[in-house]
């Protein structure tokens, strides 16, 4: 019994220590959790990989046992806690140098040594999750990187897409957010929600039955000027709400068209090249020998043939397609 008792004991206190191992550990985990959290708190990337199932592999990865966040850590060091090789850790480093580095941030780094701290190796493990879903372009556009490397860089738009605004329209927008921004100000007015998708700015009839019982005949006139001032700036914004929209629908009408025109000129183009190689076919006789010890060369005759045919024949038939596709739509806002 003694000796059963003894066994007993030792196994309590072996058991014991595996425990407070494991309380231990957690109270680590837990501690860099937090620590993580408040690192990456504003980070474009953190919000992505939240409350998603990444998010737990970002707080459990075996390196941050390991890693000392004051130190930095080499290419083959964060490669091997990746599992992937030095080539593809800077493959992912090479696109995204703006984001991963901060410019404040004093780095070891050289132009052929690059040393990672904690945070650069925060960042560089979300892009490593998140990669196969939104691959390089994708990642780009969560962080606003542009072509030439900037991160959140000036808006910018190609000529296709842009909505141009006019000025004025955008110097009066301005000065009603201006004016509206003063009156909400004063607790004259307040916003009321009129349906799900919609609020409006309305008159606080609290505020009138309140304060202007006490107030003289001149300031009562004064108000209702106000009121009516305010409600006319309120239909004024609608108004250019309305215009914007208008620009903006007519916009898009504009690049569908041309869209559609671009597919008109590439079936015509498609269309006059099948022509100009039936053509060339039915024009030159070639028999197996030629084609064997010739190929190349009649590739040559025969490309130059198409270009020439479509040189020739482009102009007129695009011209004919456009025409017939104008009318038809013509017809259709005809009939709408």
């Amino acid at each position: 019994m003694k000796k059963h008792s003894f066994f007993l004991i030792i196994e309590d206190k072996y058991q014991f220590g595996l425990y407070r191992t494991e309380v231990s550990e957690l109270k680590v985990t837990e501690e860099m959790k937090q620590r993580i959290q408040e690192v990456l708190i504003h980070d474009p990337l953190f919000t992505v990989v939240r409350d998603t199932p990444m998010e737990e592999i970002l707080y459990s990865d075996s390196y941050l046992a390991e890693i000392i966040e004051k130190k930095f850590y080499s290419i083959t060091e964060v490669a091997v806690w990746f599992g992937i090789s030095d080539a593809k850790l800077r493959y992912y480093i090479k696109p995204f140098k703006e984001y991963i580095f901060l410019d404040q941030e004093l780095t070891p780094s050289t132009s052929t040594v690059i040393r990672l701290s904690f945070l650069a190796i925060l960042k560089l493990r979300m892009i490593m999750l998140l990669k196969d879903e939104y691959r390089v372009k994708g990642l780009k556009e969560l962080l606003g990187i542009d072509d030439v490397g900037r991160v959140n860089p000036r808006p910018h738009f190609s000529e296709e897409t842009a909505v141009t605004v006019p000025d004025h329209l955008g110097e009066k927008v301005d000065i009603l957010s201006n004016v509206l921004n003063q009156m909400l100000q004063t607790g004259l007015f307040e916003f009321k929600k009129k349906d799900e998708s919609e609020t409006q700015i309305v008159v606080n009839e609290d505020f009138f039955k309140q304060r202007l019982v006490a107030f003289p005949n001149d300031s009562n006139e004064q108000m209702e000027e106000i009121k009516a001032q305010t409600e006319k700036l309120i239909k004024d914004n609608e108004i250019l709400k309305d215009q914007i929209q208008d620009i903006t629908a007519h916009k898009v009408k504009d690049i569908a068209v041309k869209l559609r025109e671009r597919h008109i000129e590439n079936v015509v183009v498609s269309e006059l090249r099948a022509e100009a190689l039936s053509q060339f076919e039915s024009q030159n006789k070639i028999g197996l020998f030629k084609k064997l010890f010739y190929s190349s060369t009649i590739e040559k005759e025969k490309e130059q043939f198409v270009s020439n045919y479509l040189k020739v024949h482009l102009y007129d038939r695009l011209e004919l397609e456009l025409a017939d596709y104008y009318q038809a739509n013509q017809l259709q806002k005809v009939q709408k």
